[in-house]
């Protein structure tokens, strides 16, 4: 039977996490890892309260920087099966069987939780429209760039099976939020599959987010990964990224 390990990246999320690991099917998974990315509420003490295994940066590093430990931890307490779940209350952990279903399957080395299965169901789960019409345009580009038809590219709800963690290189990818898209990209460029499983979400106050200024400078880091993925594919210029 495959181990199957929960890493949450968290900042902040003190008020939050309580529920999203109430919710977690607990007969599915072997651990919980939850990395505290220098939060300044909380977050470590009420995650040790728990029983979650715990790891604090002392200092804030970034989203990339904070799932870069969470994967190195999971590895080496030999996970098989590595799902990365906020623990914003964002997401429905209800769906993490799924998951792991799909892995062991052999549907995918990663596979994504993606909102967009039901084309309704971002907007139903308050969405800023800003951002569905982002998610949007962002997820087309990078399809066409990666010759793929994923309904979402931007979920933060995602598994990863243990041979596709141990061979790209995902410790030269950004400390910052678009980690996340190198890894979909490296992922494709190593030759492993991509599926997608159906969430839902929920949008309320206190549930974590970027802002409109850094959701630019994130666009513009998702549109410069697939130009620069484009450019190694057609062997005009290789990037390290996308090499052993």
């Amino acid at each position: 039977m495959s181990k199957c390990i929960v890493v949450m990246p968290a900042y902040n999320a003190a008020q939050t996490l309580v529920w999203t690991y109430a919710s977690i099917p607990k007969d599915k998974i072997d651990e919980v890892i939850l990395v505290d990315d220098g939060s300044g509420d909380d977050t470590a003490d009420v995650a040790r309260r728990l029983g979650l295994n715990v790891i604090v940066h002392p200092h804030n590093a970034g989203y990339g920087a904070n799932q870069k430990t969470c994967y190195m931890e999971a590895l080496r307490l030999g996970a098989d099966i590595v799902i990365m779940l906020h623990p914003d209350g964002q997401y429905d952990p209800a769906v993490i069987p799924d998951l792991i279903r799909a892995i062991e399957n052999g549907e995918g080395d990663m596979v994504l939780a993606s909102r967009f299965l039901d084309p309704d169901g971002p907007l139903k789960g308050g969405m800023p429209f800003y951002k569905y019409l982002a998610n949007r345009f962002l997820t087309t580009a990078e399809n066409i760039a990666l010759g793929t038809k994923l309904t979402e590219c931007h979920t933060g709800y995602r598994a990863y099976n243990r041979k596709l963690l141990e061979t790209v290189p995902f410790l030269r990818n950004s400390n910052d939020f678009v980690f996340d898209t190198q890894m979909i990209f490296q992922t494709v460029a190593f030759g492993f599959k991509l599926s997608e499983v159906a969430v839902s979400t929920r949008y309320f106050e206190g549930a974590s987010s970027i802002n409109f200024r850094r959701s630019v400078v994130y666009g513009l880091s998702t549109l410069s990964v697939a130009f620069k993925y484009l450019l190694h594919k057609l062997g005009i210029r290789k990037n390290p990224l996308f090499m052993c």
